[in-house]
């Protein structure tokens, strides 16, 4: 049975999403550690989304709550967030719409900025550090894979995504009014990662030309060189955060990378020097000594968890615009392209769980298989004993046996198909005596008594 444990933009504080964003690497391997019905995982964690992918293998009937609770303990022992706040927190979701959830995810449809295109290659590689950690199941294979090919057609059948739609030019068109002339502008690059490619790129469609790197990483030179840009030293980064008019923060530190008391630093490195520079007599003859009016900043923080201390609005003329505030100002969805997109998620749901229902009696299948050749090659032991066998004999029984498998092999995907996996099973019982307990890989509300933990 696939399950969901999902906190997003849509049901949790943007302090929560913080907070889970701290050993969301560990979550997966701790989860599994928690429930031995619990045999896969795989986490999502983004800027404004934490979910747990699980595989669970449990027999058919029985209730997944109490790996449910095992789960969150795991989450909350990696992340350092309480049980009691995930379980008012996280919302389940479970049987077939984990697959209908995760497309709609990887596709853009559930992000801040509808159609978005980062979250598709982030899903990917939640999946990549999943095999890499050793969390990953078929099952959980099967639904990463057919979610990404699920998204690249939603991409190239609707105008979801058409207008190159992102987080980090969201950011920048609630910026621009901020910005009287971007050619002009002083910016400041803090992060080398997976957003500083995009960051970059959105800022030199805008007009910006003027753009420095810095990196806490030490990677700021060669990130610059590729991109033809100026490298920010770490001797110069509060000099230069101080003088910039734009700073824009991307990086996966755990820490506050931009403060207050980094941005002081950094005027009184800039007075200190034009103090130098300045005439020693004092003011001009005239003009009348007074406190200049503080230049304005904008800082734009992308990243999770907070790159910036939120002190820096304490200082004159600094404006920071965060994620919390981004998600405010999203834009309503194009209501077109994402009702097509809704439908081939939809679509793509209901094919990869039809799969998924008429694998489940693959067990039970193989069991009715392994137990009418068993019964045929003990015959045919025993005939070659009696020396009353042939090849010609015993390929003809072994057909026989393959044409009387084919009804019950083809009855079992329809009853699968629709939803009656008991009725073979009952059947087999009843017929040859054959007991199977199946995984609730297609478990219902009703079979499992499943109570979401919030919605």
């Amino acid at each position: 049975m696939l399950i969901c444990l999902s906190a997003s933009h849509k049901n949790s504080s943007f302090d929560v999403l913080e907070r889970l964003s701290v050993g969301s690497d560990d979550a997966a391997a701790g989860i599994l550690e928690r429930h031995p019905a619990l045999v896969g995982a795989v986490v999502v964690a983004t800027c404004n989304r934490f979910e747990a992918y699980l595989d669970l293998d449990e027999p058919t009937g029985t209730s997944p709550m109490s790996a449910v609770r095992a789960a969150i303990d795991g989450v909350s022992a990696s992340t350092g967030v309480a049980a009691e706040v995930l379980r008012d927190t996280l919302e389940l979701v479970h049987g077939h719409t984990v697959a209908e959830h995760l497309f709609a995810v990887t596709s853009g449809l559930e992000s801040v900025v509808v159609g978005e295109g980062e979250i598709a290659g982030q899903v990917r590689r939640s999946l990549e550090q999943a095999r890499r950690v050793g969390t990953t199941s078929p099952e959980l294979e099967r639904l990463f894979q057919r979610a990404s090919q699920t998204s690249r057609g939603i991409k190239n059948r609707t105008g979801i995504g058409a207008a190159g739609r992102s987080l980090v030019r969201l950011a920048l068109e609630l910026a621009e009014s901020r910005i009287p002339d971007w050619a002009a502008t002083r910016v400041l690059l803090v992060g080398t990662g997976r957003y500083a490619g995009a960051s970059l790129a959105a800022l030199r469609d805008l007009g910006a030309e003027n753009v420095r790197v810095y990196s806490p990483s030490g990677r700021a030179r060669k990130f610059a060189s590729s991109h033809q840009i100026t490298a920010v030293t770490e001797s110069d980064f509060a000099a230069e955060a101080a003088r910039a008019d734009l700073i824009l923060t991307c990086t996966t530190a755990d820490h506050h990378v931009i403060t207050a008391a980094l941005l002081r630093a950094g005027r009184a490195q800039g007075e200190t020097m034009a103090d130098a520079a300045s005439p020693a007599n004092g003011c001009p003859v005239g003009e009348a000594p007074g406190t200049p009016e503080a230049p304005q900043r904008l800082i734009i923080d992308l990243g999770l968890p907070r790159n910036v201390d939120p002190d820096v609005t304490e200082l004159a003329g600094v404006e920071l615009l965060d994620l919390e505030t981004i998600r405010i100002h999203a834009p309503l969805e194009e209501l077109n392209a994402t009702s097509d997109a809704r439908l081939l998620v939809g679509r793509a749901a209901r094919k990869f769980s039809a799969v998924a229902e008429e694998q489940s009696l693959a067990p039970a299948v193989v069991a009715l298989r392994s137990h009418i050749f068993g019964l045929l090659d003990a015959e045919i032991e025993r005939a070659r004993r009696r020396s009353d066998s042939s090849e010609q004999t015993e390929a003809a029984l072994r057909h026989l046996a393959s044409v009387l498998l084919h009804t019950p092999m083809v009855r079992s995907r329809e009853l699968a198909r629709a939803g009656e996996q008991a009725a073979f099973l009952s059947g087999l019982d009843a017929m040859f005596g054959i007991r199977v307990d199946l995984p609730a890989v297609t478990a219902t509300p009703g079979d499992a008594e499943i109570t979401p933990t919030a919605s």
